[in-house]
């Protein structure tokens, strides 16, 4: 009797703590529940979201033990907390990209505002000839903001690899002061894009551009073929004479200058970074004008085709020692600059 009355009060007692506690928690409960319809932003730190993260990893019932916060907030803790996580794990462990020197920002903005034709192929060309490695997008995102450009033209091209021994040639004109027209030949060759020959008239005719072809490529030096348009200046006196050189003429498509690309390219750069700028008094004055252009053409511009070399192929400079600094050489009447390594004195 008396070992029932002892196990019945052990029964009681453990019921009475768990009653207990049940109240106890029932208690909490209300005073979480008013303190949630006090404040319904309630602050939780980062050492309360760690647990909250933890509890729901080792308690499959913390949803309803919940009344802060909702489940989902809980999990999206979780997930942040993953990111991270992995953050932290893919992080960059070596030093990085090398910084931009300030003398090399410097002097891409010296060359953006001393040139504004030039863009960053151009400028970015400059500089690996002066023996400085740094990529064209950098060269790119140093530049100083410009105004909006007009989209440079896209070049479909037919030629293949045998087209090597190819000139083109097209004529272009020019207003002098006095309103009077004057037209330019142009003989460009496919190989190193060199200006082979160029003259200026006020009349051209079949035999004086059949005249310039002769003078253009003097003895054997003819090409294997001679790429123009169907303007009627090619008359058949001028025919004639490039089939005697032993010349083939191809011919483009009506209305297509695409089709001439290369030489269409190179009166757009003369246009654009010569002429426009100038105003032409006659033909004396155009011819010195050009002859000074295509020096810089050949000897200092940079050709993104050719690799940013020039078609002369100019030199590569290093520098030559810590005290340099780098000049700037007026082209064009100071219209365009070459920019080479000076030791200090």
């Amino acid at each position: 009797m008396k070992r029932l009355q002892k196990l019945f009060s052990t029964i009681l007692s453990r019921f009475k703590k768990i009653f207990n506690l049940a109240l106890e928690n029932l208690a909490l409960r209300q005073q979480l529940a008013i303190m949630k319809r006090s404040s319904k932003r309630p602050i939780i730190c980062l050492r309360d979201r760690l647990f909250w993260v933890l509890l729901s990893r080792l308690w499959s019932g913390w949803q309803d033990a919940l009344i802060v916060v909702k489940p989902d907030t809980v999990v999206r803790w979780h997930r942040k907390g993953f990111k991270l996580f992995w953050r932290y794990k893919s992080r960059r462990k070596g030093p990085g990209r090398p910084p931009i020197s300030p003398d090399v920002l410097n002097l891409i903005r010296r060359m953006a505002e001393a040139n504004p034709l030039w863009g960053a192929p151009r400028i970015h060309g400059e500089l690996l000839k002066l023996g400085i490695e740094i990529s064209e997008r950098t060269v790119s995102n140093l530049m100083p903001p410009r105004g909006p450009k007009a989209p440079s033209q896209t070049w479909r091209s037919f030629l293949k690899n045998h087209m090597t021994s190819m000139v083109y040639t097209d004529f272009f004109t020019v207003p002098t002061a006095t309103f009077r027209v004057l037209f330019v030949l142009v003989i460009l060759s496919h190989t190193r894009r060199k200006v082979v020959h160029f003259n200026v008239t006020a009349s051209p005719s079949a035999e004086w551009t059949s005249q310039q072809v002769v003078e253009a490529f003097p003895w054997d030096s003819a090409p294997k073929y001679l790429l123009r348009d169907r303007d009627s200046i090619y008359g058949a006196f001028f025919r004639q004479r490039v089939a005697n050189m032993g010349i083939k003429e191809v011919i483009t498509a009506r209305r297509s200058p695409w089709q001439n690309a290369f030489v269409e390219r190179l009166i757009g750069s003369i246009r654009r970074e010569c002429l426009d700028h100038m105003v032409i008094v006659n033909e004396a004055h155009l011819k010195r004008v050009l002859s000074l252009y295509f020096s810089y053409y050949h000897s200092d511009r940079t050709h993104y085709s050719l690799g940013k070399d020039t078609p002369f192929e100019r030199p590569l400079q290093s520098k030559p020692d810590q005290r340099s600094k780098v000049i700037e050489l007026p082209r064009v009447g100071g219209l365009h600059h070459r920019y080479e390594w000076k030791k200090a004195a």
